[in-house]
């Protein structure tokens, strides 16, 4: 376990790349998440708002998702001070965490999910710089949960700590809206990067644009509407993900009565009928949905789709359902070279996210 402070460190490739430069034009792309690893990126939850009345509840799952992550790559949480460090370092201690794998940074946030206020890091072998990451701006899914300020300003301290470039296109983008297979296909939603509380100013086209430019991708597909009880408009990580690069899980639902029934299926048949940067249809599995969660009057968007892939293990969210199993299993099938493993979310859900929302990997 280290501390890392937040001064500027040595080096000249913290520093903004021209404008007029885009990654894609220099080589760079978004590794799949399931290309090796170098690194988490997390920062700790302490916004008792996101978790009204059961914030205390969360750390045993979340040290035990840090736990899994801990044990093929490096862990580096975001905490806004000594204080805040001593109570992490106490939970991790107590789920066996392998603290040698862990680096703690003083960056405040205001808010846990990494993966929307993180980084997106590039890479590029050829370059004089192989890594690179890309510092959208973030505005809490539309200005809904303010303030943000602090998010904002964590792919700049990343990318200062790590010494590498970055690029800035200045508009709303949150990682959990995106999904790439690493050989050029991009899926999104509609709902989601087409809300206008997002970047109003821009059509579908211009957003396919950055996608392209700024993913390094050549195929964008766009699936419609998310999940009921998700409040980022749709994001794509709680309904499609991809597993390798020609095949995805897709969301699921039999019951007729559930609300996500026709939306889940709408979405079923726009994969059936699209196609890979390389032509190929896509391999799809199915994955059940969790029967519905309502915690104080609302459904809460409980996904096994929200799962996380580290080096080591894929760390599915599990919701005292009898279906817990059937996802795990079928996952298991997915990953033959990881230990998939069920942690329970049924507490983290009420913050309306899971592991994949709170994460962020770093590429090798």
């Amino acid at each position: 376990m280290k501390t890392e402070s937040s001064h500027h460190m040595s080096g000249t490739a913290f520093a903004a790349f021209d404008k007029n430069l885009s990654p894609a034009a220099l080589g760079y792309t978004f590794p799949a998440e399931f290309a090796p690893h170098k690194a988490t990126w997390l920062s700790w939850p302490h916004k008792e708002a996101s978790w009204p009345g059961k914030i205390s509840s969360i750390y045993p799952s979340y040290a035990a998702f840090i736990k899994y992550i801990a044990m093929g790559e490096e862990v580096h949480i975001h905490v806004g001070d000594q204080v805040m460090q001593d109570f992490a370092t106490q939970h991790l201690k107590q789920a066996q965490v392998n603290m040698e794998n862990v680096y703690f940074h003083f960056f405040p946030t205001n808010d846990a999910w990494c993966r929307d206020h993180g980084p997106a890091f590039l890479t590029n072998p050829h370059a004089e710089h192989r890594k690179a990451l890309v510092k959208w701006n973030y505005n809490a899914w539309g200005g809904k949960y303010p303030p943000y300020d602090l998010d904002n300003l964590i792919p700049l301290k990343i990318a200062e700590y790590r010494q590498i470039p970055y690029f800035k296109p200045d508009i709303i983008m949150e990682g959990g809206s995106i999904e790439v297979n690493g050989k050029g296909t991009l899926l999104t939603t509609e709902a989601c990067l087409l809300n206008p509380n997002r970047n109003p100013h821009l059509s579908k086209t211009d957003i396919e644009t950055y996608l392209q430019e700024y993913y390094g991708v050549s195929n964008v597909l766009w699936l419609k509407d998310g999940i009921i009880g998700d409040d980022t408009d749709g994001h794509v990580d709680d309904l499609t993900r991809f597993v390798n690069e020609d095949t995805v899980v897709t969301m699921i639902t039999e019951d007729k009565a559930d609300e996500n029934y026709k939306p889940l299926k709408d979405n079923l048949k726009l994969l059936q009928k699209m196609r890979l940067e390389n032509g190929k249809q896509l391999n799809i599995i199915e994955l059940p949905m969790p029967g519905e969660i309502i915690y104080e009057d609302m459904r809460l968007p409980a996904s096994y789709a929200n799962f996380y892939i580290s080096n080591h293990a894929v760390i599915v969210p599990t919701f005292h359902d009898p279906k817990d199993e059937k996802a795990i299993d079928i996952l298991t099938d997915c990953f033959k070279d990881r230990e998939v493993v069920g942690v329970d979310s049924l507490d983290l859900i009420w913050g309306l996210g899971s592991f994949h929302c709170l994460s962020q990997q770093e590429p090798l």
